[in-house]
């Protein structure tokens, strides 16, 4: 009765932002679970690189390009995931960017960047999808969010913790508004995670160390630690669950 309550055979993914280091995990995980996977991205032939990656799990896949700040840009991925899949069932949003500044010096200019793309982008492709969820009266939403967004911390994050914040609400707003709908809205939070982004970082031991310390578990997050999640949220087990902003942080909130 329950073998296949996560699979999701024959479901159309999209994930805008799902050319970078997390997004590329939960494309796989998709895919490989059933579903057809589009990767959209800035850049085009990351985006191609990504998907083309996932043909050897039989699975449809595209990769398409996508400006998650700009309407026309995210409307016109949108209209060619219908043109060639005719539906969207599970929308990711994977895009997103920090600024680190002291808050008394932080550029206005990379303030509205972090808040354009975590924000507004978040917004927008939510909108676009929606409205094709809305139509075909199901659908699921998971938005990429942080701990962050309901911790603070003692460092320049004046754009990057109010804009996770804001994703959390928009995640709670957007579920009460569609759920009538039968479209499912969530977030994921997770910790700091490993990606090539921030290989630099955890590259100094002192900086690690302080890292995995603040962690229960003991260690820091890897993308794949993201994947059973995303699978949760993109399938019937979570039919019941809508609204929700689910901690994947080994334990750091539990701490606080």
């Amino acid at each position: 009765m329950y073998q296949d309550i996560f699979r999701i055979d024959g479901k159309i993914a999209v994930l805008p932002g799902g050319a970078g280091g997390i997004g590329a995990a939960l494309a796989r995980g998709l895919a490989e679970f059933g579903a057809d996977v589009v990767v959209a991205g800035r850049s085009l032939e990351h985006a191609r690189a990504v998907a083309d990656d996932l043909a050897s799990t039989g699975r449809k896949t595209a990769g398409l390009n996508v400006e998650v700040t700009d309407p026309e840009s995210v409307n016109r991925l949108v209209e060619q995931v219908m043109e060639r899949f005719g539906r969207i069932d599970v929308l990711v949003n994977c895009a997103g960017t920090q600024h680190e500044a002291p808050a008394e010096d932080f550029p206005l200019d990379q303030w509205q960047r972090v808040m354009d793309v975590n924000v507004k982008g978040t917004f927008l492709t939510c909108q676009a999808a929606g409205r094709v969820m809305i139509a075909q009266k199901s659908g699921s939403i998971i938005n990429l969010s942080s701990v962050r967004g309901q911790l603070a911390i003692r460092r320049g994050y004046a754009a990057y913790t109010p804009s996770k914040a804001a994703v959390n609400n928009l995640t709670r707003q957007l579920a009460t508004e569609w759920a009538p709908h039968n479209v499912r809205v969530n977030a994921i939070s997770p910790t700091f995670i490993e990606t090539p982004l921030v290989e630099k970082m955890l590259a100094n031991p002192d900086f690690r160390r302080g890292l995995t310390e603040r962690i229960p578990l003991g260690r820091v997050g890897v993308p794949a630690d993201i994947v059973g999640a995303t699978l949760f949220f993109a399938s019937p087990a979570s039919s019941f669950v809508t609204g929700h902003v689910l901690l994947v942080d080994g334990g750091v909130t539990a701490t606080q």
